[in-house]
């Protein structure tokens, strides 16, 4: 295994060298989880990056690839999207930061109040964690209450992380197993507290134990499986009941299933939502948008940056809000997905590979169907590794944007076609852990929502 881990590895010779030159200055040797190398196949996946194009990214040994995660969801239009990023640049030369408010602030808050159900009124952030943190603070600034009921996954901050302050980690099924909360103030203890997916019961108990103390019930609404009928309409009877704001964290989903986000499709309307990632096409932008009633108290709130009123950002959502009507993006996504999920799951059928691509076309994946869980995450490695020797960069889930064709579902398949090849045979011949050139991939997230 050494050897062929050193013939493997050839191929990303800069990314290897750059990424042990980043441990030794940025902890953890990036800025997030999900782009640290042993998430895919540590020595074989490109590591750093130095430009992207539609479907596909350039790694710094100049291997191409068709990029799959999408930049972790934030891609939606496609890497360098002419017409985002020419309204970016026109912005640029007219300034990015100003000691009064730009007029964007006032057009894209006026152009997401007439796109989102829910919204009223908004505010701005930088990111997905931040724009949970301060619709978190504007819950209970609006209700005068402490504790937060969560499901699913909302970022890095104190108030999240609190929840693993308590003797059973609550974050274990929502982020991943056994993260200290280093840092974190023990005095936030008990006061975010996790409820399972799909089980309005539990919720329920954990409201009533929690009567007149709960601001909020943050969620994602669902991420890879559409949500049972009925599930998030009963999560929202019961948070009216309890006179508790209801918010729906939308950074995953975005834009993807439909025009106006998730909610009209799932016939709820919660008080607030959350939207990052994809509301800007890879620039830096988060939304918090709600009801009146529940968004202006924050007026008496500090909650303050000055980055958040920042054009760039403004700009890219904007733009980005836009195309998304115009080109009808859901419309694109939903194909895409319907292509990858039927095109792989068939072929793994034809060659007798026990998987399939299944869950919401928005965001697919693909599922092994074995039963130990050992062999199960060598077999995710080993088709992470394979398909990116063949120029498919991404993990055993598929993050999709409109710049992917037919083009790229053809290459796809075809890598897919020659990967389960390898992987069935593998199989039957108990071999994988030869055909393994790196150590199993490191499961981070184990989301309870899918």
């Amino acid at each position: 295994m050494s050897t062929a881990q050193n013939r493997v590895n050839s191929r990303i010779t800069k990314s290897w060298a750059m990424y042990h030159r980043a441990l030794e200055l940025i902890p953890g040797g990036t800025q997030l989880i999900s782009r640290r190398p042993t998430r895919f196949a540590f020595g074989v996946s490109p590591i750093f990056a130095t430009r992207g194009k539609g479907a596909r990214i350039w790694d710094v040994d100049g291997n191409e690839y068709i990029d799959w995660v999408s930049g972790i969801g934030a891609i939606l239009l496609g890497y360098a999207d002419p017409v985002v990023d020419e309204a970016v640049k026109s912005q640029i030369d007219q300034g990015t930061n100003f000691s009064i408010t730009h007029e964007l602030e006032l057009e894209l808050a006026e152009e997401l109040v007439a796109t989102i159900p829910c919204a009223e009124m908004v505010r701005y952030t930088r990111s997905g964690g931040e724009a949970c943190a301060v619709a978190v603070r504007i819950a209970r600034g609006t209700t005068g209450r402490d504790k937060i009921l969560f499901c699913g996954y909302h970022g890095w901050h104190d108030w999240y992380m609190a929840s693993n302050l308590s003797a059973e980690p609550g974050l274990d099924e929502h982020l991943f197993s056994g993260i200290e909360p280093i840092g974190v103030p023990r005095s936030l203890k008990e006061t975010a507290i996790p409820f399972p997916y799909n089980d309005l019961n539990t919720l329920g108990e954990l409201l009533d134990r929690n009567r007149g103390e709960v601001a909020a019930i943050i969620m994602e609404p669902f991420r890879s499986e559409l949500p049972p009928d009925g599930y998030l309409a009963g999560v929202q009877r019961l948070a009216r009941e309890h006179d508790v704001i209801l918010i729906f964290d939308e950074v995953t989903t975005g834009f993807r299933l439909a025009t106006d986000g998730i909610q009209s499709v799932v016939g709820v309307v919660p008080d607030m939502s959350v939207f990052a990632k994809s509301i800007s096409n890879g620039y830096a932008m988060g939304v918090v948008t709600g009801k009146q009633e529940v968004m202006s108290p924050a007026a008496q709130m500090f909650i303050s940056s000055t980055y958040w009123g920042e054009t760039v950002g403004l700009t890219a959502a904007l733009t980005t809000l836009r195309e998304v009507k115009r080109r009808n993006v859901p419309a694109i996504i939903q194909h895409i997905g319907e292509q990858l999920k039927s095109g792989l799951s068939e072929i793994a059928s034809e060659i007798g590979l026990p998987a399939v691509c299944k869950g919401a076309s928005i965001h697919p994946y693909l599922e092994f169907q074995i039963d130990d869980a050992e062999t199960k995450t060598k077999l995710n490695t080993l088709y992470i590794q394979e398909m990116a020797k063949r120029g498919c960069h991404g993990y055993t889930s598929f993050y999709l944007n409109a710049s992917q064709g037919d083009a790229e579902i053809t290459q796809t398949l075809e890598a897919a076609r020659e990967t389960f090849t390898i992987l069935a045979d593998g199989l039957n011949e108990n071999r994988i852990d030869d055909l393994l050139e790196c150590v199993p991939k490191q499961e981070y997230f184990q989301r309870l929502v899918h």
